[in-house]
């Protein structure tokens, strides 16, 4: 029997300590901590299960915070709480428009250097999203309700201030990788088909955002395994093609100096955090899943970034040392007529993949910005997320490369870089609540929290002076 549970993807409104709903590993049957005067304490757990100590000493094992029942049958159906959902979703999400920009970010910089940076890149990111995770995980258990979204984390950590810088930087970035993804996807499919780019832009926008409204976890979870197949297929076809005349000594050149202006780029080419708080709710609040689906849901992006730049940079001779610097792909394009219809195919399907992710974010992000019921199909806030970027892509077609930059260079590294850091160095300090908390993701303590911070706030900074001086 199920003393709490969730239907669709979120948790009942209770009291913050009864909320702390978990399953038993020993039984079907979710159970419930019942609310007692004792505060509880949380160990270091085994592997998929969380143990919660109390004064006596007695030992519970739970694979999970609460249970995602369907509405109609009010039963846990099979393949709730999916790793392998889990991570489609946060492949799929990482696996955007970014990948497009890397090979002409990174041309001066040559192949070893920009793979030591995307290596680089990929933990940090990893790591942030860990440290979303945890302290998504203690909010849900914290407010006893399921789909807690950044402002709630930043609210309960940070305050105001917090709530302020995620509210602004969450909207901003997410706005303009959207309206890019809508401008990207408009133009191939106007190529494609040879229909007005308006048409395009707006079937684009209708048939991937109703798929985000009308689509349950498991259909959602279905296409975006699809998509990523089709970026697997595509992706290995081109790389078979362009990899025929690859020029293994273009691999082998490395400028350091020009590694600092690609970081921005990359970064956002591994931004996924955004679906984490949905990740959480989705996979009913396992840790366990959550940190498996992180971990391999961005490294098989990671091998995607590795493989792509090599073939890109490795194809064109000499590309770092030419007089003007070219777009490659662009170049690839006008030299091989076969790899122009494979990168559209490619791009559609990682913009698609990305674009998803985005939408569920941004439109779960702005209904708990308006207050609105969590785990309802509410028609507003899909609407404020898809009509402004449809919008702004068909006033300005050639937007796409704009909004990237501007978002990863000033938006992605506040957001998911400095802001998971802060919310969690405040939570863990907070000695205040009840509630017993989830065992910490990443581990370092304040050590590993000031490095991921210090890290974000001097490409930041360095990227401010080199536009104030250029």
């Amino acid at each position: 029997m199920e003393l709490f549970s969730s239907s669709s993807t979120s948790l009942p409104q209770l009291s913050p300590l009864v909320s702390f709903a978990l399953s038993r590993r020993s039984s079907p049957a979710s159970l419930a901590l019942h609310a007692t005067r004792r505060p509880c304490k949380l160990s270091r757990p085994a592997p998929r299960t969380l143990r919660c100590y109390c004064q006596q000493q007695s030992v519970q094992e739970f694979e999970r915070l609460f249970s995602n029942l369907n509405q109609a049958t009010m039963k846990r159906e099979p393949g709730q709480g999916s790793v392998t959902s889990g991570i489609f979703l946060v492949t799929g999400t990482t696996v955007g428009a970014g990948i497009l920009a890397i090979p002409a970010v990174t041309q001066e910089a040559g192949f070893l250097a920009s793979a030591i940076t995307c290596i680089a890149c990929w933990l940090y990111m990893v790591v942030t999203g860990l440290l979303v995770a945890e302290v998504n995980v203690n909010t849900m258990c914290e407010l006893g309700s399921g789909g807690v979204s950044l402002v709630s984390m930043a609210k309960r950590t940070l305050g105001k201030f917090g709530v302020q810088v995620a509210c602004w930087s969450y909207l901003f970035i997410h706005y303009a990788l959207l309206v890019a993804y809508v401008a990207r996807s408009s133009e191939i499919l106007t190529n494609t088909f040879s229909i007005p780019v308006w048409e395009s832009a707006t079937l684009f926008s209708l048939v991937f955002g109703g798929l985000c409204y009308f689509g349950s976890q498991r259909f959602i979870g279905a296409i975006n395994g699809f998509l990523v197949f089709g970026i697997i297929g595509s992706f290995a076809s081109l790389v078979g093609v362009a990899a025929g005349d690859l020029h293994w000594d273009s691999l082998l050149q490395v400028h350091l100096e020009a590694i600092p202006q690609s970081i921005p780029i990359i970064a956002l080419s591994f931004v996924y955090q955004n679906v984490v708080p949905v990740l959480c709710t989705n996979l009913e609040g396992n840790l366990s899943k959550v940190r498996t689906a992180i971990i391999l849901g961005t490294a098989i992006p990671l091998l995607l970034f590795l493989i792509w730049n090599a073939v890109i940079l490795g194809s064109i001779p000499d590309l770092s040392n030419s007089a003007t610097l070219i777009d490659p792909l662009q170049q690839l394009r006008n030299d091989n007529g076969i790899v122009g219809p494979i990168i559209e195919v490619f791009s559609f399907f990682a913009i698609a993949t990305s674009y998803i992710g985005f939408v569920l974010g941004l439109a779960d992000f702005i209904a708990d910005l308006l207050k609105l019921p969590s785990g309802e199909r509410i028609p507003l806030p899909y609407l404020l997320t898809l009509f402004p970027p449809l919008v702004l892509s068909l006033l300005d077609p050639e937007i796409f490369f704009k909004a990237l930059d501007f978002a990863g260079t000033y938006g992605v590294l506040v957001l998911f870089g400095v802001l998971p850091a802060a919310m969690s160095w405040s939570e863990r300090d907070s000695n205040g609540s009840l509630t017993p908390r989830v065992p910490s993701l990443v581990p370092g303590g304040r050590f590993t929290l000031a490095l991921v911070m210090a890290g974000a706030a001097f490409v930041i900074i360095s990227e401010i002076l080199k536009d104030i001086l250029h």
